[in-house]
């Protein structure tokens, strides 16, 4: 006789066998630390790396990690940071103050081309040695004294750096595994496969099958290994957002990276458990090509950003607590109150689209969306084309895999660009370096000197509130030339099973996934 039961889901196994199963937004483009961006590669690569400082997992407060504790020198300057004894590669070699400047002078290699190699600019030399000025790496700030001594000394005071040193381009990564497979400074090459990843976090890397399922076990050799009571994570690409969504219902996850915006109203009416909502600092704009016919002027830029009606996207489409953005900078980043000045004006968008030359739209280049195929950013942008359509602009959607779209926005090729930008830290800086004329994240073409120096002056002042007025001018400076087009401060939507244990809302939602444990 054929059996009744009920065949057992992996949500349920995962339960007996402490596995647990997590969405992601889109296929990984890489994992390398040192080179990626999105938020899917970060989820993972931090199961697999850790650097100096990590993450409380109910604060997200820096907390030691690879360093056990550290010392600031009283101008601020120098931090001298102590490793652990027991800090460990996954061959069981031990984790060094060496591979750690190793791993800083790989980053600051221009070749390797790291679009977060400006995160470092913070040590002492390290802008003038990527730029090819000072040609002595012993010039920049990062000193193994010994082994499990290392000393960072700073271009200019930085209270956030723990926070900073949290990020994936500071890992360290075991650069003779580099050298065996490619060279420390190619990209792309097959150090990063699971028969050669050499990693020093909680997890090392067992499967990666594309568009199906990575797979990251415990290690044995992780220093904290008794906190970790995950025995595997398993991590689910998702083709897009309805199908993560019927996963999760079907017993297939514990945890979505998103629900879609059309579910978000039942889960509610529903009252779901499983509905978590919750403060994000991450802004979702648009990257404009300013090198682009057409897009290279200002005032065409400003009349786009003018006939979005942002609060209908966030009330109709998105439905998720999201705001929608009158700056790039979101409210919460350490008592900084950004300028709000976008806005929605029609008319005042077709009276500078014809004063930039273009009546109604005629003789404007078509513009071309393009967005990953992941999430809900195909129904966001074909609002967005339909607003910009009412100037008389040609709009068109082009969908494609995130790792391709990542391609194409390094080689500036494309008109408009769907992109976001999460807080590194919790501070307006995060943000505005991005478009630093010298950023390696910027991807626009637009660079401002003046916009330079109000950063660069911020930087060196230390009282708060004139630090501040610093950031709010260059930030003012952005919203008049717009290389980008902000149009809402998100939050995290997605659905967490109630077994899921130490998985707290978090303004970053960096999560770190030692502290995560299933428990019915």
């Amino acid at each position: 006789m054929a059996s009744c039961s009920k065949r057992e889901t992996a949500v349920e196994r995962g339960l007996r066998e402490q596995v647990l199963h997590r969405g992601l937004a889109a296929d990984l483009s890489g994992l390398d630390p040192h080179l990626i961006t999105g938020l899917p590669e970060i989820n993972v690569a931090s199961t697999l790396f850790e650097g100096l400082v990590g993450e409380h997992p109910e604060t997200g407060a820096p907390v030691p990690a690879v360093a056990e504790r550290w010392e600031i020198s009283a101008d601020g300057l120098t931090w001298t940071f102590h490793l652990r004894a027991n800090a460990k590669w996954s061959n069981g070699e031990p984790v060094t103050a060496h591979d750690f400047v190793a791993s800083i002078q790989r980053v600051l290699n221009k070749s390797l081309g790291a679009d977060n190699a400006a995160m470092l600019f913070v040590l002492a030399n390290a802008e003038s040695w990527y730029q090819g000025g000072v040609t002595d790496f012993a010039q920049v700030g990062a000193l193994a004294l010994d082994d499990r001594t290392l000393r960072l000394t700073l271009a200019h005071p930085a209270p956030y750096l723990p926070s900073l040193l949290c990020l994936p381009v500071w890992y360290p990564v075991p650069l003779r595994t580099l050298e065996q497979h490619g060279g420390s400074t190619a990209r792309d090459t097959r150090w990063t496969e699971p028969a050669n990843l050499v990693g020093n976090g909680p997890f090392v890397l067992k499967v990666n099958r594309r568009s199906e399922v990575i797979i990251v076990e415990k290690s044995p050799t992780y220093w904290d290994a008794a906190t970790v009571r995950l025995r595997a994570i398993h991590f689910h690409p998702a083709a897009d957002v309805d199908a993560e969504e019927r996963a999760f219902r079907a017993g297939q996850l514990h945890l979505t990276e998103a629900l879609p915006v059309a579910k978000v109203d039942s889960y509610r009416k529903e009252k779901s458990p499983a509905l978590r909502i919750s403060p994000f600092l991450d802004t979702y704009f648009y990257r404009l090509n300013t090198t682009r016919p057409g897009l290279d002027n200002a005032l065409v830029r400003r009349a786009l950003s003018l006939a979005l009606d942002r609060a209908a996207i966030t009330d109709k489409i998105t439905r998720g607590g999201q705001r929608p953005a009158a700056s790039f900078t979101p409210h919460g980043l350490d008592g900084y109150t950004p300028p709000a000045s976008l806005r929605e004006d029609t008319a005042e968008a077709k009276r500078l689209l014809a004063e930039a030359g273009f009546p109604e739209g005629r003789g404007l280049p078509p513009l071309e969306i393009m967005i990953n195929s992941s999430g809900n950013h195909r129904v966001i942008a074909e609002a967005v084309q339909q607003m910009w359509r009412r100037l008389g602009v040609t709009v068109e959607v082009n969908n494609m895999e995130q790792s391709s779209l990542f391609a194409k926005r390094r080689a500036l090729d494309y008109s408009v660009l769907r992109s976001e930008w999460v807080a590194d830290f919790a501070d307006p800086k995060s943000f505005l370096d991005v478009f630093r004329g010298g950023s390696s994240n910027n991807h626009t073409g637009w660079n401002n000197l003046r916009y330079d120096a109000l950063l660069h002056a911020a930087d060196r002042t230390a009282e708060p509130a004139a630090r501040h007025e610093l950031l709010a001018q260059a930030e003012t400076l952005l919203l008049e030339e717009l290389p980008i087009i902000p149009i809402y401060h998100f939050t995290t939507v997605r659905l967490v099973h109630p077994a899921v244990r130490g998985w707290h809302p978090l303004p970053l939602d960096r999560h770190p996934y030692k502290h995560v444990w299933l428990e019915q």
